[in-house]
């Protein structure tokens, strides 16, 4: 009879500790009822005292959250071993294109342990000069080079740096020869644009307005064009153009090689753009519109004669105009090269060539001297790393292309790696490029520990890329990496992109959802291996899997995300970003944003997977309160024994210039917490 018993009693011990999985000890987050009435709809925001990054209570409670999660990775078997492995591979170090001018040679590379790109010139001979080194600027190496622009003949370069990841760039001029900085200093010049003079004694260039003497909260996005003379007073520059236009235009400047032609872009979101021309030679001064006013993309090389305008008006993946600038209007523009069915995605005038660049599985940059004769490109796949080729076009007949800079490995990832593309259904049957990578001669027994990665927006194309922590780190391990092409980019045209934003962004979610049923009923891996991954936009991306199908992942790391939709325009730069997602302002708008806001989509005892949210304190894109935010919802809603982590960095914003030993901290957090929720051991 007692042994009955004590069966009995251990039998209900058990399957209560089964019924009842025990969650983490979380820091405790405040519950406030907010809640706003928007469009007849009560929207509740019981986090909403988050979103003060520099309130001490806001500081306080993120303390709270980075201690808990360090102990949480801390004790993750095998980190240091993985920490090793992640150095080795991030030696292998990264080459931007080579940029020609009058037989000098720029680029910007960084080699083994180097935190940031050095910038280099070389000459005709390959004898190469240290520009502008950043790591020399910061022992932490938490100052970057941001963009850079040579004069027309080489002689100087207007250059960019920030610190800790925050992008917000003070332009310098750097004398090549003298290894020195001349006096102009210039701040406010964020992901600026540069058009030097053909004489080099000055430039035009964009430019933010200063805090107070714009509407509060512009002058984060509300950028002009203006004309800086070396030696001035940067603060008298001339503003060229801008005035009473919309603060969220972005506009970009180029010059034809003559210097007679100058040309802004008006980038209006990321399915339309302007363009207007000034004649810098005429008395009047006047900018002369190019096209405005349709709903296309234009992409203007202006030379001496004629514009090339890149253009999908019309054409989804994009033609060839040829326009006389002393004939601007449109029924005198010019098809030269029609659309076919790959992208056209660059067209690069050299001399009497034009060469053009068209995307099918293909990741290159093409960059040239418009009255040279070399064309230099760069070329990397998910296990190559990257190079730069350079071609002759007085030497066509020699059909080799020579790799002249590449990056240094002494490991061959393609004898290792297998990569192959399928094609697989979404829901509403439309065929979705995945691509798989893993380990040669892989198995597939269905239980393969597997990471899903994807970004969907902004007309961005999700290309080969060398990135061996990202892409490799779960192969070298026994895993799969996929990387799913979903719509919402740019990789089939504006089609593919129009078919992912604004009203119609939950096929996004849609096709990244059918890529993880793919992965499963093709017997690559189940639920209890496969992880997600995605950051910005794609941190978006998995925040909406998530909360739409918490049933379908182990892991998930949720990087620099956008998950408040309700809001996000309210905040940094964000408002720039509304006509790709919309504005809960307007009510159709609100409906769908609201619909799938994951922040909102959070139900309380819903057993949801592992999460990791990573964001940065610096972060001038993408606030940091979204995170917050969201990792206080799920710790308080969740039913899981997993954990769902906080990770705010110091000194480190969006990504951009990211240190190399930054990279290597955040690395071996990201992949020691997926591998042990997948079931790989480093």
């Amino acid at each position: 009879m007692n042994h009955l018993f004590l069966f009995v009693t251990a039998a209900l011990l058990a399957a209560d500790s089964r019924a009842e999985p025990k969650k983490p000890d979380y820091p405790p987050s405040k519950v406030e009822t907010v809640v706003d009435v928007l469009h007849g709809v009560a929207v509740p925001d019981p986090y909403r005292w988050l979103e003060k990054g520099e309130d001490p209570a806001v500081k306080e409670w993120t303390a709270k959250q980075n201690v808990f999660t360090r102990e949480w990775l801390d004790k993750l078997p095998g980190r240091d071993k993985l920490r090793e492995r992640l150095d080795r591979l991030l030696d292998v170090g990264t080459i931007s294109v080579v940029v020609p001018r009058k037989g000098r040679y720029f680029y910007a590379q960084r080699d083994g342990k180097q935190n940031q790109p050095i910038l280099y010139v070389e000459n005709d001979k390959r004898e190469r000069k240290v520009v502008i080194d950043p790591n020399l600027l910061a022992k932490d190496g938490t100052v970057t080079l941001d963009w850079w622009f040579p004069s027309k003949d080489g002689k100087l370069v207007a250059y960019g740096l920030s610190s800790s990841g925050n992008e917000q760039s003070t332009l310098r001029v750097r004398d090549v020869d003298a290894g020195a900085d001349l006096g102009d200093v210039i701040e406010r010049t964020r992901a600026c644009t540069v058009a030097w003079a053909p004489d080099g004694k000055g430039f035009y260039y964009t430019r933010y307005p200063k805090e107070g003497s714009v509407p509060k909260g512009q002058e984060k996005y509300n950028r002009h064009v203006y004309y800086h003379s070396l030696g001035s007073d940067p603060s008298k520059d001339e503003e060229i153009f801008g005035q009473r236009r919309d603060p969220a235009d972005w506009p970009l400047v180029a010059m034809s090689p003559d210097g007679r032609w100058l040309m802004v872009t008006v980038e209006k979101g990321w399915a339309k753009s302007e363009a207007y021309f000034k004649d810098l030679q005429a008395k009047d001064g006047k900018f002369i519109p190019l096209v405005e006013k349709v709903d296309a993309v234009f992409k203007v090389t202006p030379r001496n004669d004629r514009f090339y305008v890149l253009t999908n008006e019309k054409a989804p993946r994009y033609k060839l105009m040829a326009v006389d600038p002393l004939k601007p209007q449109r029924e005198n523009w010019h098809e030269l090269i029609k659309e076919r069915q790959d992208v056209l995605e660059t067209v690069a005038p050299i001399g009497n060539y034009l060469v053009c660049h068209y995307l099918s599985g293909t990741s290159s940059s093409l960059v040239f001297e418009a009255d040279g004769h070399e064309l230099f490109y760069a070329y990397q796949s998910y296990t190559i790393p990257p190079s730069v080729g350079r071609r002759d076009l007085m030497r066509l007949d020699v059909k080799e292309t020579v790799t002249s800079w590449n990056v240094k490995s002494e490991e061959n990832f393609t004898a290792k790696y297998d990569v192959e593309q399928v094609n697989y259904p979404s829901t509403d049957g439309t065929l979705i490029p995945l691509t798989l990578i893993h380990k040669k001669g892989l198995k597939k027994d269905g239980k393969t520990p597997t990471v899903l990665y994807g970004y969907g927006g902004f007309n961005i194309n999700l290309t080969p890329t060398f990135n061996p922590t990202r892409f490799l780190t779960i192969c070298e391990y026994g895993g799969i990496m996929a990387i799913a092409n979903l719509r919402g980019g740019g990789e089939f045209g504006e089609q593919w992109h129009a078919a992912g934003m604004l009203g119609k962004k939950q096929n996004v979610f849609d096709d990244f959802i059918a890529a993880a049923e793919y992965l499963i009923a093709e017997k690559f891996t189940d639920r209890d291996h496969l992880g997600i991954m995605g950051r910005s936009n794609g941190g978006l991306l998995v925040g909406a899997a998530l909360t739409q199908r918490p049933d379908l992942f182990k892991a998930v790391v949720c990087g620099v995300p956008l998950l408040d939709m309700v809001r996000y325009d309210k905040f940094l730069i964000a408002k720039l970003w509304v006509p790709e997602y919309g504005t809960a302002d307007e009510a159709g708008e609100f409906k769908w944003l609201h619909a799938y806001s994951p922040y909102h989509r959070v139900k309380d005892g819903v057993a949801y997977p592992a999460v990791l949210l990573t964001t940065a304190e610096s972060d001038s894109r993408v606030d940091p309160l979204h995170a917050r935010k969201m990792t206080a919802r799920l710790q308080a809603a969740t039913s899981s024994e997993r954990p769902i982590l906080l990770r705010l960095e110091e000194k480190a914003g969006h990504g951009q210039g990211k240190p190399r030993s930054k990279l290597l901290d955040e690395e071996t957090d990201v992949w020691s917490f997926l591998l042990a929720e997948l079931g790989l051991k480093p």
